[in-house]
């Protein structure tokens, strides 16, 4: 729908950073360390990293830091906290979407004590809509560990199909482990609506 005016324009600036339960904002110095913490614990690592392995901080936190920036018309990165305390809860990125295409990758990291509390969710389903209406993607995928069901189960929550096996493609504890892609498309997503695909 065409805005007719400026106010249906602040509407929309003012919703498209805050989901149900949570909110996007610029990384903050403040929020290092606890997503250093975070990204360190071996316990959630084997869940989405490649190779378990204590790192320095200094690399971590320019990590961090380069996937915030959103300097490029196809990159974003913010940090995700709690809508009514302002408390951080986690970190989410959209990477790599380029003309043509139009496709972005999505990552998404909740705190380990912050699991289970439907911000997951809540924060995949505002990446892409954010994705979707404001950087005009037409697909967002996710790549996840076979063996990581409870991201597999959010990520279906939040409306993504899983569409394909990249077979043996992870190695932990000795054995290859399929990686899962799944996808949104922006025809499936309801405009102007956090709560995931249409049904039709």
């Amino acid at each position: 729908m065409t805005w007719t005016g400026a106010a249906e324009a602040q509407s929309y600036g003012s919703t498209i950073l805050e989901g149900d339960g949570v909110r996007f904002r610029a990384l903050d110095d403040g929020d290092l360390p606890d997503l250093v913490r975070w990204w360190r614990d071996p316990e959630w690592a084997v869940l989405q990293q490649i190779l378990v392995r204590p790192r320095p901080e200094a690399p971590i936190v320019e990590m961090f830091r380069s996937w915030s920036k959103s300097e490029r018309s196809g990159e974003v990165g913010f940090s995700v906290v709690d809508r009514a305390s302002g408390e951080l809860v986690g970190h989410v990125t959209l990477f790599g979407a380029a003309l043509p295409v139009r496709a972005a990758t999505l990552a998404v990291m909740i705190g380990s004590e912050h699991v289970g509390r439907g911000y997951g969710t809540d924060a995949v389903r505002l990446l892409t809509e954010y994705g979707f209406r404001e950087m005009g993607l037409n697909r967002i995928e996710i790549q996840v560990h076979a063996f990581n069901d409870r991201a597999r189960a959010v990520y279906r929550k939040a409306g993504y199909v899983e569409e394909g096996v990249r077979r043996e493609a992870v190695f932990h504890d000795g054995l290859f482990h399929d990686e899962v892609i799944m996808s949104a498309l922006a025809r499936d997503w309801p405009a102007g609506s956090s709560s995931g695909p249409r049904e039709d």
